[in-house]
């Protein structure tokens, strides 16, 4: 079988730089077994690897790690839709019908010279209180005491509308991720999660990593960092699956529309962005570089 044609596409971006290298593969004419798939990422220096195919009107999604396959990967969404619409042509606004995971959802780009905008429906978002072993063995293993998880009246980046922090959750995004905030984003800077107590704790949970951050600013601006080494990625340089999962979280606070820096910890800066409603519908994207198509 001969090795596919890939594309890296630099997801999430930055003021246009940075971004998490995404490797992208059009399979409709080239099908590797799922041992390629999963090569192909560590072979080209990125995290995760997005394969497109097309059936009909649709264009289905599958996502791999070197571990193995996701059911969903928000930043690898991103970079399908922007791959997409580089092939599609043309400037105007590119409007695609995805499937990943089982189910359909909608996609929309738009093309600015090299710079793609994206932005897509995520799908809905379940939210729970951890269980105390949850709570308690992830944030040991973040190196984080319960005191440090930005309780009401923690110091803050600024008041998020309402004055409340939110707390520890469970978030479920295709899989379930704990979402732990902490006061500010230099706390969220000098973490140094033990990551074998990680992955073992997320295995026994079956969560697909931990996603802290810090509090949300008037504006919507906060930080957060990804660590998901149960998915052989110590830290994501970009997550959007699990900002929209913070966005559906945040709007029951009254904060309904976010912009999430990551990647500095990794030397790669990156920027989600996400928007809710007060339903909890949620749309999430952010902006992308195709490198080669």
């Amino acid at each position: 079988m001969s090795t596919p044609d890939v594309t890296v596409v630099r997801a999430c971006l930055r003021g246009g730089a940075g971004g998490s290298p995404t490797a992208v593969v059009l399979e409709d004419n080239s099908v590797p077994g799922d041992q390629e798939r999963r090569r192909i990422p560590a072979a080209r220096g990125t995290s995760h690897a997005v394969y497109i195919s097309h059936a009909g009107d649709t264009a289905e999604l599958r996502f791999f790690t070197a571990e193995g396959e996701l059911p969903a990967c928000g930043h690898g969404t991103v970079a399908a839709l922007a791959f997409l619409t580089a092939l599609h042509g043309g400037d105007g606004p590119y409007r695609a019908t995805l499937r990943a995971g089982g189910r359909l959802f909608a996609g929309r780009a738009e093309r600015d010279g090299e710079l793609i905008t994206t932005a897509f429906d995520p799908g809905p978002v379940d939210l729970r209180e951890p269980a105390a072993e949850e709570r308690a063995l992830v944030l040991a293993a973040l190196g984080l005491t319960p005191d440090e998880t930005a309780p009401d009246g923690a110091a803050r980046d600024g008041a998020a509308p309402g004055g409340a922090a939110p707390d520890v959750r469970i978030a479920g995004v295709g899989r379930e991720r704990i979402l732990v905030p902490v006061p500010t984003r230099a706390a969220l800077a000098g973490l140094r999660p033990d990551l074998d107590r990680l992955r073992a704790a997320c295995d026994r949970f079956g969560l697909l990593g931990a996603y802290v951050h810090s509090q949300p600013s008037p504006q919507g601006v906060l930080a957060a960092r990804m660590f998901a080494p149960s998915i052989g990625v110590a830290e994501d340089i970009a997550n959007a699956n699990s900002t929209a999962a913070l966005a559906a979280h945040l709007a029951g606070r009254g904060v309904h529309r976010i912009a999430v820096d990551m990647g500095d910890a990794l030397g790669s800066h990156a920027t989600v962005t996400a928007t809710a409603g007060a339903d909890l519908r949620v749309e999430v994207g952010g902006t992308a570089r195709v490198l080669t198509v």
